[in-house]
């Protein structure tokens, strides 16, 4: 990941390997976080970061 601060939701989109419909999803259902500057909705590195972890603590979990 660069050491950008903000993503747009085609950035994360990319950067998750969903689509931008996921994302919308995900954002409605409080799974992943965004901002808003302006009009525009972005999403913070850490939320992606945070996002991944989740997943990850789901599938560990999911192992059990």
């Amino acid at each position: 990941m660069s050491t950008k601060a903000l993503y747009t939701v085609r950035e994360a989109a990319a950067i998750l390997s969903l689509s931008r419909t996921v994302i919308y999803e995900l954002l409605r259902s409080g799974r992943l976080r965004s901002v808003r500057e302006g009009a525009a909705r972005r999403i913070p590195a850490r939320a992606i970061t945070e996002y991944v972890a989740l997943l990850e603590n789901e599938s560990i979990g999911q192992a059990a």
